[in-house]
């Protein structure tokens, strides 16, 4: 029990929430970039985004990587707790991706 308790401390879930929030924050910055160099408006590709799946996971896999950023900042610092965090909390959005991709296939 007592190696249970030291693996999840506050920084522990400091890094987690950076892991699921830091994605979702993004996705409007990586929508309006990809509207600008599709040359289509943010508002439909926003509305596409919210109302089909596929268009989602991708966006979401690419807002995925900002989390790298944080990895990174973290890991120099020697704040393994933190980059614990973010990477189970990248990995919280892997049966999302995994649902959508399986759904496309069948």
């Amino acid at each position: 029990m007592g190696t249970l308790k030291s693996n999840l401390n506050t920084s522990f879930f400091i890094g987690l929430a950076i892991g699921v929030v830091s994605p979702l924050l993004l996705l409007p910055i990586i929508v309006f970039i990809l509207s600008q160099s599709y040359g289509q408006s943010f508002s439909y590709l926003w509305y596409q985004t919210l109302h089909f799946q596929e268009f989602m996971s991708r966006y979401l896999s690419l807002g995925l990587i900002g989390n790298l950023a944080w990895f990174y900042f973290f890991l120099n610092r020697e704040q393994y707790f933190h980059t614990r965090g973010i990477i189970f909390g990248m990995l919280l959005y892997a049966p999302y991706m995994i649902y959508v991709n399986l759904e496309r296939l069948f």
